[in-house]
């Protein structure tokens, strides 16, 4: 075994293995039914033609004509492997539209490996976020010798994380320069040269109006994928509904084990995909980890699970499988904790919001002086809101919020010192009575832990958006529920629970200008005079699932 591969097992934790001799089948060609051909490597061990099969899909890393590191580190634990590039990248046939083909081009994958001499008749996936995607993909009407899917960092639509209720601009535009400015740098040196400049090219085109000339501020060029989402600003729009296998994804029979991570903006979207195939009668696996979408933890646990994932059900080791469904990190502890199923049983608390800041899970008091019923911020988007960490490939993950908590554009409602561990497990959200002066705006909510010597961390977040047909009373008030999303956190004795309520949390969301006009076009910003109620009748609270003893 070459000397990176052992360093690359030992840095993910494998179990060392004997070496093998591999051999190398470069430019297999790969009929789609519409003429292309994509090409794909076999990596494997020599004489293996009788080992199960693990596919590997991507845009984004070329074959060559020796095997990749991750292709190796499978193939030496006894593994078939193909890597295939998809349409019309490092060679593969056809136009290159992302997340667009990849279930035709995917199963019609499948069907031509049936037919090679080295068909062993037990295939699995493999892969990290749009390697996880192409499997929830495929999944669906997949053939039967498909028998074991493990999507890391994925799931089986992609509107969520890359639009949303509003527009995911950091998080698209890195995504944007990694693959049509990085990517497709010919020359190792001119990858390092492009990926050096990335944080300061990044944060200028984030920063740009209007937000359609982005993509050439960061890439050069005009990217017609990243204009198609801005001009498709809803999930229903055909663009979306292209990429999205939500609905399919109860007819997946290949056995599923999803590794996802508390700071992965796929979190949400893996989970519902998690029910649905429960809610089928399957028993999908579940692992969730401290993890963001790119961090060498979530990889590493990625490819430990994905092994044995594959030894269970492709070799028959059943042995291989931890006993519990469900394992996740509880975050505050660094606790593993193994469940039957996701969500477990928990009690719904409120917090209520209260004046100057507030925050317990008493209600307002009715004798409250008026003039004490709200709290009220001006939003800028000329100086928009920045935010600290989150669902972030770059800069994400639990950050100390205390710089950004010290604006005035910003609130916070803090509880007393904690008496004992709160264990907050599931869904968590914030429902909130707001009222603005603009039809056109936002409102971003973060729960955070504030640590005894006052480092307030994020620990999961959410943003609305509000427009002239949104629900309002006759008093000019809005009645919104913010998702959060799943979370497991223990908050310990001594600690204080705290939110965050803003109006942008500027660029992880885009700005809302306060304009009403195209995202792609607009430049024009108005001030928002911003309102949270917080009497007893308007019982703004944020809602915790808190884990039974």
């Amino acid at each position: 075994m070459p000397l990176l591969t052992r360093l690359a097992s030992r840095l993910l934790g494998l179990p060392a293995v004997a070496a093998h001799e591999l051999e190398c089948q470069v430019d297999l060609r790969v009929p789609m039914p519409d003429g292309a051909v994509l090409l794909a490597n076999r990596i494997a061990p020599r004489g293996g033609a009788d080992l199960p099969i693990v596919v590997i899909r991507s845009p984004y890393t070329p074959r060559g004509k020796k095997p990749d590191m991750i292709s190796r580190l499978i193939a030496e634990r006894g593994y078939q492997v193909i890597m295939q590039n998809c349409r019309g990248t490092f060679g593969s046939g056809g136009q290159y539209r992302p997340f667009c083909d990849e279930r035709e081009d995917g199963l019609a994958t499948l069907e031509w490996l049936a037919g090679q001499p080295w068909f062993s008749g037990k295939v699995a996936m493999f892969g990290q976020s749009y390697y996880g995607y192409v499997q929830l993909a495929a999944g669906p009407g997949a053939p039967e010798f498909v028998g074991a899917l493990v999507p890391q960092m994925a799931a089986s639509r992609v509107y969520g994380v890359q639009h949303g209720p509003v527009l995911c601009l950091q998080g698209l535009l890195t995504w944007v320069y990694q693959q049509y400015a990085v990517y497709f740098e010919e020359s190792f040196l001119g990858k390092m040269r492009v990926a050096a400049r990335r944080t300061a090219v990044l944060r200028k085109g984030a920063a740009h109006l209007p937000v359609g000339e982005a993509d050439r501020v960061i890439t050069g060029r005009t990217v017609p994928y990243f204009q198609e989402i801005l001009r498709n600003d809803g999930p229903e729009d055909e663009f979306w509904t292209a990429m999205d296998h939500a609905k399919r994804v109860p007819d997946i029979q290949a056995p599923v084990h999803l590794v996802g991570g508390w700071y992965d903006f796929f979190l949400a979207d893996q989970l519902a995909d998690y029910q649905a195939l429960r809610e089928a009668g399957r028993n999908p696996y579940l692992t969730i980890g401290p993890w963001t979408h790119a961090s060498l933890g979530a990889f590493k646990a990625g490819f430990q699970e994905s092994l044995a994932w594959y030894d269970a059900h492709l070799r028959g080791n059943p042995d291989a499988l931890r006993p519990s469904p469900v394992r996740v990190c509880v975050m505050g502890v660094d606790e593993w904790v193994d469940l039957p199923s996701w969500p477990p049983p928990t009690t719904p608390t409120r917090w209520h919001l209260h004046a100057g800041g507030g925050l317990s899970p008493e209600p307002a008091d009715a004798c409250a002086a008026s003039a004490a019923a709200s709290s009220r911020y001006r939003y800028d988007p000329a100086d928009p809101t920045p935010n600290v960490g989150g669902a972030l490939v770059l800069g994400g993950g639990p950050k100390d919020n205390r710089r950004i908590e010290t604006r005035t554009d910003v609130l916070t409602f803090t509880s007393a010192p904690i008496t004992r561990d709160t264990t907050v497990m599931g869904m968590v959200s914030a429902e909130l009575y707001v009222r603005s002066s603009l039809a056109h705006t936002d409102f971003f909510a973060r729960v955070c832990d504030v640590t005894p010597n006052g480092k307030s961390i994020n620990i999961c977040d959410g943003i609305v958006r509000l427009t002239p047909g949104s629900p309002v009373d006759q008093d000019s008030v809005h009645h919104v529920t913010v998702s959060l999303h799943a979370t497991a956190h223990r908050f310990r004795a001594g600690h204080r629970i705290r939110l965050q309520v803003s109006s942008g949390a500027h660029p992880m969301h885009n700005r809302n200008l306060g304009t009403g006009e195209p995202i792609a076009t607009a430049t024009a910003m108005w001030v928002a005079d911003q309102e949270v109620l917080h009497d007893e009748d308007h019982p703004s609270a944020i809602l915790l699932p808190v884990a039974r003893n």
